[in-house]
């Protein structure tokens, strides 16, 4: 780790413990060079996951992305921003249990539904008629029904 005070690329950790999250751990650090003491914090690295569209064509898993989607069919309901979010990491919960590090659109789009069906009628219906991209209202209606 390099030194913020001098560049020196070595030092020493003087103390280590886990943060309040558990997720990361505090390290303080002295430089061998200076003696300058800076804390650093470390995080596992997670590998990223891939989203597999129906055209074959894969991306990177985007949270922005998929809250975006969700916060759109949640639109003037009544449901918290929090709620929005625990559903998303709920969602990615899931994803991070799995030992793969790939997902199908289809298959991420039906776990947002699951719960958004759980969660609201009419956010569900929304979220359903772009995801599964509705051609006509007889599509539109199926859905419905599928709720009832």
């Amino acid at each position: 780790m390099r030194c913020p005070s001098c560049d020196f690329p070595e030092s020493k950790v003087v103390d280590s413990r886990p943060s309040d999250d558990g997720g990361t751990i505090r390290r303080r650090r002295e430089c061998l060079n200076c003696k300058h003491r800076f804390t650093t914090y470390e995080r596992l690295g997670d590998t990223p996951l891939l989203v597999t569209k129906s055209d074959g064509s894969s991306e990177t898993y985007d949270r922005n992305k998929l809250l975006r989607g969700v916060t759109v069919a949640c639109a003037k309901r009544p449901i918290t921003p929090d709620q929005i979010t625990s559903l998303i990491d709920d969602i990615e919960q899931d994803l991070r249990a799995v030992p793969r590090n790939e997902i199908t659109s289809k298959d991420l789009g039906n776990k947002v539904l699951d719960r958004l069906e759980k969660l609201d009628d009419v956010a569900y219906v929304r979220f359903a008629s772009v995801y599964k991209d509705f051609k006509n209202i007889e599509e539109f209606a199926s859905a419905l029904e599928e709720l009832r």
